[in-house]
């Protein structure tokens, strides 16, 4: 036996069952979007990883002139780094707060 030969295949957006006001009515889409949410975190993270070696390439190779050569490189890395990482995403807490109370009926 060997390798299979291609690609892994991804959902590339967020599944379709997924309701954000109430996350917890479908317990598989939940499961999905917050596989969807990691994936695309991990991607962000990446593109700025490649970004910052081209940076530290540019800085390497121009030297003294790096501050006009590498200008538009730095302005790309530091516009991907904006609010990429865990703990960032600004979610509404009614998203990852305690569940709220259940109203008795009378």
């Amino acid at each position: 036996m060997g390798r299979k030969k291609g690609l892994p295949e991804f959902e590339e957006t967020a599944p379709d069952g997924f309701d954000p006001a109430n996350p917890y009515k479908d317990p598989v889409a939940m499961v999905e979007m917050r596989e969807h949410i990691v994936r695309e975190k991990w991607i962000q993270i990446e593109k700025a990883k490649i970004l910052r070696e081209k940076v530290k390439w540019c800085y390497r190779v121009e030297g003294v002139n790096h501050y006009q050569k590498c200008r538009l490189l730095v302005q790309k890395y530091l516009d991907s780094t904006r609010g990429v990482g865990w703990g960032k995403d600004h979610r509404p807490i009614s998203l990852h707060g305690p569940k709220p109370e259940a109203v008795e009926a009378e």
